[in-house]
């Protein structure tokens, strides 16, 4: 399903936007100052979290298991919470999964980014869609514990798009979406078929991943499939498997109309958003360059606009040797006939799951804000499973300057689920010189 603005329409566009990055990044100047300096955003693994480290260290001793390097992209104040400026109890937020905290915070700063008072929606027809998967925090609901009353909302995955619109008073409808790391652009493909169909007036969309347990490196030793030097290589010819993530960001999402009449800074038209599945074949996890394909046609096809006219492309880019090659497939029959940059923001700060998609978005805004590329890491030696003689995709290992079209910078954006979900979305930026982000 594709959704896209015809010429004629009132377009659907990104107002505002908020992020929360490994690396104690909290602000949309530091994230993208690290990400055009080429700054890794990795660490070790957080010791305040009661994980079972000695046990992951050691996994690849049993025969069958792969390595747990010491790396991940962890969010640096994911156990910090002032939970009465939201009006929730302290035991209340203990129960809650970190996940709904650092969304709420986040939400409230991707709002005053619009130019609007958080403290002042209630009662608005304000959607809320959130990508976001299932985290193992906290004791089981199903035990007597001091939690006992909390854990149902506590965890429940509804309650992070619901805990936004409850605590801001927001009327418009609330959706938690799990479509594993396609999560976060499949809320922006939601949200914007919303403020289109006027179920609300404007959106937040976004991604939100804080890791509750260690449960997806257990998962990815097993399948050999984590990086053996703790570096995510997107697209490179030493990937070696991905690095586990964090983060969270969040967009207003509003018609062009609006947005002018209020005086809201445009950051990015939506031209077009789709996704689609793999559909039967190969195992579910496996990803599918036909899908793929299928998908960036249609979803260009909706935007109304030339492929060549897609400058930059924030590609998935796990750095799986799997899925890394299929998706350069799809990239390069759909996207390089003509000189194209891609890379992928996980080289910074890891796979960020739900999230992954929604910091990828970010990250492209803000290049087209500032008119400048930024690089790709560890990508100075492409992959050999793509012919790199025959397409004119290149990987964006350097920051360069990104000139506009006409006043404007096109860009699209993908993600891609474990469970089989596709997304793409292509956008276009206005150009704004010397404009303060």
């Amino acid at each position: 399903m594709t959704q896209h603005n015809s010429g004629d329409e009132d377009h659907i566009v990104i107002a505002g936007m908020a992020v929360e990055a490994p690396g104690g990044i909290e602000e949309l100047d530091q994230f993208f100052s690290a990400l055009d300096a080429g700054r890794e955003l990795l660490g070790p693994f957080p010791r305040d979290r009661e994980w079972p480290l000695a046990q992951l260290f050691s996994l690849h001793r049993t025969e069958g298991w792969g390595r747990v390097p010491d790396s991940g992209g962890f969010l640096t104040d994911a156990t910090e919470f002032d939970p009465q400026f939201f009006g929730i109890t302290p035991r209340e937020a203990i129960a809650m999964d970190p996940q709904q905290r650092v969304a709420l915070r986040v939400a409230w700063r991707a709002i005053e980014h619009a130019g609007l008072n958080p403290g002042a929606l209630e009662g608005a027809e304000v959607g809320c869609f959130m990508g976001v998967s299932f985290s193992e925090y906290g004791p089981r609901a199903a035990e007597v514990n001091e939690y006992s009353g909390y854990r149902v909302v506590g965890t429940a995955l509804g309650a992070v798009a619901g805990r936004i619109s409850h605590a801001l008073g927001l009327i418009g409808p609330s959706v938690s979406v799990d479509t594993a790391c396609a999560s976060a652009l499949t809320a922006l493909h939601q949200a914007a078929a919303a403020v289109r169909a006027e179920e609300c007036e404007w959106a937040l969309a976004g991604g939100v991943c804080v890791m509750g347990s260690p449960a997806a490196f257990f998962e990815f030793a097993k399948n050999n499939a984590l990086a053996v030097d703790g570096h995510l290589r997107a697209y490179s010819a030493a990937a070696t498997g991905t690095v586990w993530g964090e983060g969270a960001g969040v967009v207003v999402v509003e018609r062009e109309s609006r947005a002018r009449a209020l005086g809201h800074r445009i950051y990015g038209r939506v031209l077009a958003t789709g996704i689609n599945h793999n559909g039967k074949g190969a195992p579910i996890a496996v990803p599918s360059a036909r899908a793929q394909e299928t998908l960036v046609r249609k979803t260009i096809a909706a935007a109304g606009i030339p492929a060549e006219w897609v400058d930059l492309i924030e590609g998935h880019g796990t750095g799986t040797p799997v899925g890394d090659p299929l998706e350069l497939a799809a990239l390069s029959a759909t996207y390089g006939t003509s000189e194209t940059r891609l890379g992928s923001v996980k080289t910074n700060l890891g796979h960020a799951q739900a999230a992954a998609g929604m910091l990828g978005l970010i990250k492209l805004l803000l290049c087209g804000a500032h008119g400048r590329i930024a690089p790709t890491l560890h990508a100075d030696e492409p992959t050999a499973a793509l012919d790199w003689t025959r397409t004119q995709l290149r990987l964006a290992t350097e920051a360069t300057p990104w000139a506009a079209r006409d006043g404007m910078r096109y860009g699209a954006v993908s993600s891609f689920g474990v469970a089989g979900t596709n997304a793409h979305a292509v956008l276009a930026m206005p150009a704004q010189e010397e404009a303060d982000v």
